[in-house]
């Protein structure tokens, strides 16, 4: 069967949502958290040299970058087809290539020709290094795009926070170019102390941080759900965090050959205005605000939030179904879905939140519903007596339900 014909099995299947595989991904620089619902026993299933499996990315049309070992088709997700007679997988981003706007809609295929989101949980045991993303100026120098991303810490994948709850963000007020200079410099020569320019935030359950490309961050220890552009750029500014030693070849990742050695570009890419923002937290932090009903149901058998909502480049929900409640959900957008409490039913589709995953295992809690079916309006049952259903739901960029003015 050709790929076009099984993903419109697999869309007509399920009129319009379908489902997809769990895809892990490891970082040879990070230890897991182990908060992801992956077997214990399966966190090194690709073997000691290519490092824990901390991630797991949800709705991915991009590959992940992890150097020469980084295995094929790492970072993609997979539909499942499965009509009782002939079972397939095939990527998301073929499927897409093939049905188009069928898939993601009118808007989004005529704008990119692509769906040009992904979310991810990240689960590290430790902080990670104060890192950058690139922005699309300096990410196209490398092929790339530039990295926006935003986090949400859901309560259902907290149940710890890790060594270090917190991140730090950007550089203390009236830091200079030639501080962070002499920090990079000293890359090779042990601690760079970079982040004793920054301020580290508490991380709390429940809320989220919206983080544009262009400011150095390092994110803290609580497992979190990421919405993000669809690119894997980045670099590392910091040459030891706790006790772990960063290679000087990731402070150089994504720079340009003709570049390399030059500090004058990596300071070029950090965004100096973001980055020393006085106002830091009260314009990057993201608590929940509460959706204008497109939900047609029992007056209180629901609450929808927006977590993630400061960028036009994707955006987030929270949708919370009470027991025993049957709901109808419009969106006027394609999106991702992860279920991340609870039993019911979505469409055509029996729902459910595993309790834990082994590494290759197929699961029924994440899907992908086209603009199509979303419009149309998505019936979604909980049919538990005691348990509330919940689910996150990414969407791409230019959210026609999100005013950014309003929230």
């Amino acid at each position: 069967m050709s790929i076009k014909t099984i993903a419109d099995d697999a869309l007509n299947q399920g009129e319009g949502i379908i489902r997809l595989m769990p895809t892990w991904v490891p970082r040879s620089f990070c230890i897991p958290g182990k908060r992801i619902k992956l077997h214990p026993d399966d966190y090194y299933a690709l073997g000691a040299k290519r490092g824990g499996i901390d991630e797991r990315w949800l709705s991915s049309t991009t590959p992940a970058d992890n150097g020469p070992l980084t295995s094929k088709d790492e970072g993609l997700s997979h539909i499942i087809f499965n009509d009782g007679r002939i079972a397939e997988k095939i990527l998301l981003r073929d499927a897409i290539d093939e049905l188009k706007s069928e898939i993601i809609g009118e808007r989004l295929w005529n704008q990119f020709s692509g769906w040009t989101i992904y979310s991810k949980f990240f689960d590290n045991l430790k902080a990670l290094p104060f890192h950058i993303h690139h922005n699309d100026k300096y990410a196209q120098l490398t092929g790339q795009l530039g990295k926006p991303e935003a986090y949400y810490f859901p309560p259902q994948i907290n149940n710890h926070g890790g060594e270090f709850p917190y991140t730090f963000f950007g550089f203390n007020p009236g830091t200079t170019r030639d501080q962070v200079r002499i920090c990079l410099e000293n890359f090779s020569k042990g601690d760079n102390k970079i982040t004793k320019l920054s301020s580290a935030q508490a991380l709390s359950v429940g809320t989220g941080w919206d983080v544009p490309p262009g400011i150095l961050h390092a994110p803290g220890s609580l497992c979190t759900y990421e919405p993000q552009k669809a690119s894997d750029v980045f670099a590392m500014y910091e040459s030891i965090t706790g006790d772990a030693v960063i290679s000087e070849e990731l402070l150089w990742k994504n720079t340009p050959e003709d570049r390399m050695g030059d500090y004058e570009f990596l300071l070029d890419v950090i965004d100096w205005e973001l980055n020393l923002d006085p106002n830091f937290v009260q314009n990057r932090k993201m608590k929940p605000i509460p959706v204008k009903n497109n939900i047609k149901g029992s007056k209180d058998g629901f609450i929808e939030q927006w977590i993630c909502y400061k960028s036009s480049d994707f955006s987030a929900k929270e949708l919370t179904v009470f027991p025993r409640q049957k709901i109808t959900v419009t969106d006027k957008a394609a999106y991702g879905m992860i279920l991340m409490q609870g039993h019911g039913r979505m469409g055509k589709w029996n729902i459910d939140t595993p309790a834990i995953i082994r590494y290759g295992q197929e699961t029924s809690d994440e899907f992908f519903v086209s603009e199509k079916a979303a419009s149309a309006g998505v019936i979604i049952e909980n049919l538990s007596d005691t348990d509330p259903l919940v689910m996150l739901k990414h969407f791409g960029p230019d959210n026609p339900d999100l005013n950014l003015n309003e929230v």
